[in-house]
């Protein structure tokens, strides 16, 4: 038995855990790969079989796939769990060569942070941008060469996001906005600047939240939502991770403060 669970989706991408329950040794029947996917083995193994190729898959080997493939599956072994990233062409600007992949411990390690990323909920840049370096890890995927527009490339998505555009709200959105790919974005951009666009975003939304307090806000769940957090508890750990302190934490040492100077 299949079960697959989303985990986050949006147009061009989705990520799922898929859990299979079945031991049968024979291969399945026949079936066509309808989508670019790479998906990865977290627990188990099975075979997959695909355009006359044999495969035995295992948390050091996972695998790429393409539209079009004829694949068949084998579960020898008994069940497994796997992490399954579906992308469109336009989310990646290089297409994927279907083949089986070896997982190294580096890999291993952006997958797991892309899986904490789902759990945090922020689907349109934490979770994004994990998803794409896992991507381009598993690939082997270089940093693209930096060019003379790279720059104003830059410099446009930090304005964007310091003003506050609607297209800013995503990673996803904010490459359409500069007509360029989201993997383009996000590795240009952390070579440029040193820190990845979420970090960057999370950097200017934590000044506004401090900005806010500092003016006596005192509902945390609103200024959340205000600031595009997904809840007040990734406020409060976005906050701490850039401060040191939680917003609440903030407010009491600004109340001091003032204290201090009457």
């Amino acid at each position: 038995m299949l079960c697959a669970v989303p985990l986050a989706a949006r147009p061009d991408f989705t990520l799922s855990t898929v859990t299979c329950r079945a031991d049968h040794t024979r291969w399945s029947t026949p079936e066509a790969c309808g989508e670019h996917r790479l998906v990865l083995v977290r627990r188990g193994t099975f075979r997959r079989r695909a355009d006359g190729v044999d495969a035995d898959l295992d948390p050091t080997l996972g695998y790429l796939g393409a539209p079009g493939e004829e694949e068949r599956f084998a579960h020898p072994a008994g069940g497994d769990v796997c992490t399954s990233v579906s992308i469109t062409p336009e989310f990646w600007d290089v297409p994927m060569a279907a083949r089986a992949v070896y997982i190294d411990a580096r890999v291993e390690l952006t997958h797991r942070r892309l899986l904490d990323a789902a759990a945090v909920g922020d689907i349109d840049y934490a979770l994004t941008e994990e998803l794409l370096r896992l991507v381009a890890a598993a690939t082997g995927r270089s940093t693209p060469r930096s060019h003379p527009a790279d720059q104003t490339m830059v410099t446009a998505a930090r304005q964007a996001i310091l003003t506050g555009v609607s297209e800013a709200a995503g990673l996803r959105s904010l490459a359409g906005l500069l007509k360029v790919s989201p993997y383009r974005l996000s590795r240009v951009f952390s070579q440029h600047m040193g820190v990845s666009l979420t970090h960057y975003r999370n950097r200017v939304r934590v000044g506004q939240a401090l900005h806010r307090l500092t003016d006596g806000e005192t509902d945390l769940a609103d200024l959340a939502a205000d600031l595009g957090f997904a809840d007040q508890p990734h406020l409060t750990r976005t906050v701490r991770e850039h401060l040191g302190h939680t917003p609440a934490a903030l407010r009491r040492l600004i109340t001091a403060s003032r204290t201090g100077w009457q």
